[in-house]
């Protein structure tokens, strides 16, 4: 996690934390919603373009928060290291990055 100081700057990163919870992109519904211990969900206004370049692979979506005020959510991919992929929550005074792990949902198959 990333803050805003009282004077608009930004600070340091948190240290990084394991965590285990489930993140959906659910398009039907125009949503992303995040299991943490607080549930979060994002309703998703746009979908903007993909970007791309030599080091990452990028989908960002506009979304808003429970004040109606818009802000980025972006699946990155990391290509050059072993594609690792994180979710960041980019909002006015803090950005929040997740690590994501790709599972097999069984009921898919």
């Amino acid at each position: 996690m990333l803050e805003k100081d009282d004077k608009g700057n930004w600070g340091k990163w948190s240290e990084l934390q394991n965590s285990s919870i489930v993140i959906t992109l659910d398009t039907t519904k125009n949503r992303i919603v995040i299991y943490s211990q607080e549930v979060q969900l994002y309703d998703i206004i746009e979908y903007q373009n993909k970007e791309e370049n030599n080091d990452d692979l990028i989908y960002p979506f506009t979304c808003k928060d429970d004040n109606g005020m818009p802000f980025t959510i972006s699946i990155i991919t990391r290509k050059k290291q072993d594609n690792r992929k994180q979710l960041y929550i980019n909002q006015k005074n803090i950005i929040v990055v997740y690590n994501i792990v790709n599972y097999v949902d069984k009921n898919m198959k």
